[in-house]
């Protein structure tokens, strides 16, 4: 396809025929039309399994068709016919595999038998269980310490194979922990822990069924949590208003057309979601927060002065809340000049949102990781949080916080104890139920797994699911510290990046999918996940086993800790996973929230973990929900380089994606066809520049470190973004952000603010690329900050 066929015009709404038809062309591509469509009608269903896609939860009264197209696309990808064999890698060396893209890679299908990487040959070679488990148990007893070794969890990992994990785990002796969370959500989990004692969102399903407003910041649900949409359509059809607050123009929160309404779908119809749209620059949600404050706040102070009825909640501020004086102090310090150069929006367009939120009566703010993966991230959920306390929208029905999450259960892995910095109830309640001691001293987060690896103290990588290598920043750094262990291992369904980015030795361990049945000696499994409104409930496959070399990530837990720690430990491995029932009531013992777990998930439906900030009850240090105080000058600025424009680039998912997975090649909303190396900015910056649309660039970020980072052959589109500002597809862009550029407190990589400056492209300097993904990292030292191959402007 010719680079100016590659962006068009979309003009439909999010959802609608376009996205039936996209789940049935990506059932036809796995070759699965008819088993596709029969597992699709057991998707978030109370009897058959969560979607191994995103977190959003199940409505109490489920229908037919509970999945949406992205999760259609995930339950496709693993139920394909597609299987990748020991001949496959006789096939295929590393070397070979490694030219391909993440795309091709993941497309060839599922895993079947346990492998080993062969140094002889460059290849992965079949190996037995017992020998997998022999041999990485002997490496994980030889390293010098239990912190050599390095533990990271993907969030599909279920409550059941996490609980055992880290229970190996600590035994073993370590808080290594790196997770998902590190890299998304941390920064809200550290906010609201501060804030209102509970790291999660305080909103149920039935709050945005009474709920008149609802924010939100920094998230695409069209793509990302499509189902979401349905919320937000319901909500608008009932009254509600939703006002939107993003860089980009995103069809999902414009207009949707609902594939479950038969009617909408025979005319053709489509319901505007949002009432307003405030494109705001990137990194601009700290101060727009902070404009909405401020009028609210003077607004409330003129209702007083005036004898009218209060603006704020002042029985909850002066009953449940505590920092309001500070807040206050610092919002009138703030000037407004200062708010709309940060936020990129006028004085009156933020007072106009604040004025709609003094209206309200029930408010939601919804955020995703455009507000999570900046630098000041944890104070800009802080802000939004103090929006809501101003006027009581925290414990009471229609109201609340909603931090929407990503993958199917990061929330329940963390709430099973997959953290580098375990709580010392848990800990003692470890020691007390499986009588050993836990290691105390915290463990390393993803930036510091990659720093040990680098290092060398970080001797062994063990992944329970994920794709490391790809999902993490800064690539050419991270690539190298996987490659300096001694060794790597994967628990995977389908082959990926992280596979071919590995340590001296290797092993991929192929699992069970969601979609598929789980025996045990006890008979037929079902795990439990957390959506992102602390749901838990049971998820049971009913395909069969893509191999019958599978096991489940709870069985290889279990055989991996018993060959690890032997008679160091009196935990049954074996015999629990025999029957699941046997893990839970562990878990029940350990955790209280959990009491009767066996019971309780069974009901339809499965039950709601106690939310005690959704119950007013403020597990912080104060006692009491905390207000925050933010100023706005404590960012760092963009660099400066002479005659050069730095802008600043946002990474964003592709419509055809779910975190690292590359379903396809498309971005149906955004225009986008065949490609993924594709830079959307301003028309009138790309003009200013000098270049055009449909022209490629090489993309540079900027860093103190020295480094130069480059991404090469980028394809300029022109989109509906602030000027200034960039948007480019990750993984690809992965490699521009500096493994010390994180947020403040969570050390979630930066990956939403990336200072950059754009050359004409080089296509000499481009080396041989990954198919379908032609993105080239530099890793030489920056000689001269110029731009010695720009374009002068036209």
């Amino acid at each position: 396809m010719s680079d100016d066929r590659k962006i068009t015009q979309y003009d439909g709404p999010a959802g609608g025929w376009r996205a039936l038809k996209s789940v049935t062309q990506h059932l036809l591509q796995q070759d699965i039309p008819v088993l596709g469509a029969k597992t699709l009608l057991s998707a978030n269903q109370p009897d058959g399994f969560d979607c191994p896609g995103c977190a959003w939860p199940d409505r109490e009264h489920t229908s037919t068709f509970e999945f949406c197209e992205n999760g259609a696309k995930a339950v496709a990808f693993e139920a394909t016919t597609r299987r990748v064999g020991p001949d496959f890698f006789a096939q295929h060396s590393v070397s070979d595999l490694a030219r391909y893209s993440d795309h091709w890679l993941e497309d060839q299908g599922r895993l079947t038998h346990p492998l080993r990487y062969n140094p002889a040959t460059n290849r992965y070679e079949a190996v037995s269980w017992d020998a997998a488990f022999k041999f990485i148990a002997t490496r994980l007893n030889a390293l010098a310490s239990p912190d050599e070794a390095i533990f990271y969890t993907s969030g599909r990992t279920s409550n059941e194979a996490a609980f055992l994990y880290q229970l190996f785990v600590r035994q073993f002796g370590t808080n290594n922990f790196p997770d998902c969370s590190n890299m998304c959500h941390e920064p809200s989990g550290v906010a609201l822990g501060q804030q209102i004692g509970v790291g999660k969102g305080t909103v149920s399903l039935q709050d945005f069924e009474e709920a008149d407003l609802i924010l939100v910041f920094g998230q695409n649900p069209g793509t990302n949590h499509p189902r979401m949409l349905g919320e937000l359509r319901r909500a608008v059809n009932r009254g509600a208003s939703v006002l939107a607050f993003n860089p980009l123009r995103e069809r999902g929160l414009e207009r949707f057309a609902d594939p479950q309404d038969a009617l909408e779908m025979l005319h053709g119809g489509s319901t505007k979601i949002a009432s307003d749209y405030y494109q705001l620059r990137i990194g601009g949600d700290l101060a727009a927060v902070t404009g909405m404050i401020k009028h609210v706040l003077e607004r409330g102070a003129r209702a007083h002065a005036e004898g009218k009825p209060p603006l704020l909640d002042e029985v909850f501020i002066e009953t449940h809340t505590d920092g309001f004086d500070a807040l206050l102090a610092s919002i009138e310090a703030a000037d407004w000049r200062d708010i709309e150069k940060e936020s990129g929006l006028s004085e009156a367009r933020l007072r106009d949102a604040g004025e709609r939120f003094l209206r309200s009566e029930r408010a939601i703010v919804c955020w995703g990781m455009g507000i999570t993966q900046h630098k000041r991230s944890v104070a800009a959920i802080q802000m939004l949080v103090n929006l809501m306390l101003l006027r009581g929208h925290i414990g009471r029905h229609g109201a609340g916080i909603c931090p929407v999450r990503g993958h199917s259960n990061v929330q329940g892995d963390r709430t099973m104890g997959i953290y580098e910095k375990p709580a010392t109830a848990l800990l003692d309640r470890l020691r007390d139920v499986f009588g050993f001691e836990p290691p105390r001293e915290p463990g390393v987060d993803v930036v510091g797994a990659i720093e040990a690896m680098r290092d060398g103290t970080g001797k062994v990588f063990f992944a329970m699911g994920g794709n490391f290598a790809t999902a993490t920043p800064d690539t050419d750094a991270t690539h190298a510290a996987l490659r300096n262990c001694e060794l790597t291992v994967h628990v995977a369904t389908k082959l990926n990046r992280s596979h071919l980015v590995h340590g001296k030795d290797a092993l991929i361990l192929p699992c069970l999918g969601r979609t598929e049945i789980d025996v045990q000696a006890g008979g037929p499994q079902a795990v439990t996940v957390e959506d992102s409104m602390s749901m838990v409930h049971l998820s049971a496959g009913i395909n069969a086993p893509a191999s019958p070399e599978l096991l489940s990530e709870p069985a290889i837990v279990a055989r991996l800790a018993q060959a690890t720690l032997g008679k160091r430990s009196d935990t049954p491995w074996r015999w629990l996973v025999e029957d699941y029932d046997r893990i839970r009531d562990q878990i029940a013992r350990v955790f209280e929230d959990f009491h009767d777990f066996n019971q309780r998930v069974r009901v339809p439906g499965g039950f709601r973990l106690t939310n005690t900030a959704a119950l007013r009850q403020w597990k912080t240090a104060t006692g009491k929900a905390n207000f925050f105080a933010h100023g706005l000058a404590e960012d760092d600025p963009l660099p400066t380089l002479p005659d050069t424009r730095v802008f600043t680039l946002t990474t964003v998912r592709s419509h055809d994606q779910y975190n690292t997975t590359i379903y396809g090649l498309q971005d149906r909303y955004r225009g986008v066809h065949g490609e993924r190396r594709v830079l959307f900015a301003n028309a009138e910056d790309i003009a200013s520049l000098g270049f055009e649309t449909g022209e490629r660039v090489d993309i540079e970020s900027l860093h103190h470190d020295g480094v130069r980072r480059m991404v090469r052959g980028f394809l300029l589109a022109a989109y509906d973004i602030p000027r200034g500002c960039l948007a480019a597809y990750y993984p690809e862009t992965n490699a521009l952000v500096p493994l010390d550029s994180f947020a403040i407190e969570a050390r979630t990589p930066t990956s939403k603010a990336i200072p950059v400056i754009l050359h004409a492209h080089d296509a000499a300097a481009a080396s041989a690329q990954p198919r379908d993904i032609a993105a080239t990292l530099i890793g030489k030292k920056r000689e001269k900050p110029t731009l010695s191959a720009r374009k002068e402007p036209k």
